[in-house]
């Protein structure tokens, strides 16, 4: 195993243990739910759900807001100790999320990443705060997406890089990336756990920081501190 340079990490179901785009969804959360499980087991595409989601959404700037302060309030247990470790060690962190940015920026914030090293889908609001659109032009509103983000980032991306997340569009960033890593501490998608390189089935980002450091020994006490808690079983290696 290699020492990684970079780990990019999902944000839904991954750095928090929320489902954004159903957390808006209100009366609709039962369709949107069902929308986003079969488009991150692979079953849709993601651009026949994406905007469908959204037109019936609508979800305000408030409402977006909300979603951020939920997003920090239900991140995993040791979320900020996992992305410190990994700076400790010198490995550099992003994110990239099918959710929207705004939200995912507060998550972001939280994790003290910075905000040229976060990708989402933007929305526009009105005078308002209402609901007046969203960049139709990202690429992480559809399927291929996040392999398309990291081909925009490669000139600036230190390799070797991994991708930590739970559904079919992490999966489908392998490559660029050279590692999938499965997260199924949240929900397991079966054909994403089945495809990856590695699986973690613990509600814990911290076998992340196992992985990312390879057969290398941690440099930082904080890392060591943080490696000496994870179970052995935390890990499943498939390829």
């Amino acid at each position: 195993m290699p020492r990684f340079a970079t780990v990019i990490f999902d944000c839904d179901s991954t750095l928090t243990a929320v489902e954004g785009i159903d957390e808006l969804a209100g009366p609709h959360r039962a369709m949107s739910s069902a929308l986003t499980s079969a488009a991150m087991r692979g079953e849709l595409a993601l651009e026949d759900v994406y905007g469908q989601r959204l037109e019936l959404i609508r979800p305000s700037h408030a409402q977006i807001e909300a979603l951020g302060r939920l997003y920090v309030a239900r991140m995993l247990p040791d979320a900020r100790e996992t992305i410190s470790a990994l700076r400790a060690e010198g490995i550099g962190v992003r994110i990239i999320s099918g959710g929207l940015l705004p939200a995912v920026r507060a998550v972001a914030r939280a994790l003290e990443v910075p905000d040229e090293c976060v990708a989402a889908v933007d929305v526009r609001f009105d005078a308002d705060g209402a609901f007046a659109g969203w960049d139709t032009s990202s690429p992480l509103a559809r399927s291929l997406g996040k392999r398309a983000q990291l081909e925009r980032w490669n000139g600036s991306l230190a390799r070797p890089a991994m991708i930590v997340g739970d559904g079919i569009t992490d999966l489908e960033a392998r490559p660029p990336a050279d590692m999938f890593v499965a997260f199924a501490g949240v929900i397991a998608r079966e054909p994403v756990v089945a495809a990856a390189d590695a699986v973690i089935r613990v509600a814990s980002l911290a076998p992340v920081l196992r992985l990312a450091l390879g057969d290398e020994a941690p440099r930082s006490a904080e890392a060591r501190r943080l490696l000496s808690a994870i179970p052995d079983d935390s890990i499943v290696m498939t390829s």
